[in-house]
């Protein structure tokens, strides 16, 4: 049993999922957990929002939708970012249910396509419909362009 809770409704969660974040990714030039905590709880730019993921009453991953995810991509909004879930916790359909809570939460928004960058997960991404357009480079590491129609633009 799990249930989907946002930092928004539960602002305390936004250390933990810094923490993860941080450990799990890292951030070349030393975004710090402090840094992040304070960019998950900014107020919006646009539709934004994090989301944690909890097995039982303990908070076991975090997805998000961002306005922006890699620099060197400005021209594309918004982005599925952050996907994490404890390794402990891997292989029970957590990280499907979170990027599917990031996509409905989209779609609710009005946004027609999302995008995402992974160097690891892109047969994940595949499975649930996502779209590689090629290679990326973010903060100097390669990683695999992927994209998300959510709905028919007009």
């Amino acid at each position: 049993m799990h249930g989907i809770e946002t930092t928004r409704g539960r602002p305390d969660l936004a250390r933990i999922v810094a923490d993860w974040l941080v450990a799990e990714f890292g951030y070349p030039g030393g975004r710090t957990p402090d840094q992040v905590v304070a960019r998950i709880l900014a107020p919006p730019d646009g539709p934004e929002e994090t989301f944690v993921l909890f097995e039982q009453d303990r908070p076991v991953g975090t997805a998000g939708l961002r306005h922006d995810d890699v620099a060197s991509r400005p021209d594309l909004t918004p982005w599925l970012a952050g996907v994490f879930v404890e390794p402990a916790a891997r292989g029970r359909g957590y990280a499907n249910a979170l990027v599917r809570q990031v996509e409905a939460f989209a779609t609710a928004a009005g946004v027609p396509t999302l995008w995402l960058y992974t160097w690891t997960a892109a047969p994940l991404y595949a499975r649930l419909g996502w779209q590689v357009i090629g290679p990326e480079t973010d903060r100097g590491k390669d990683v695999v362009l992927m994209t998300r129609q959510l709905s028919k633009q007009s």
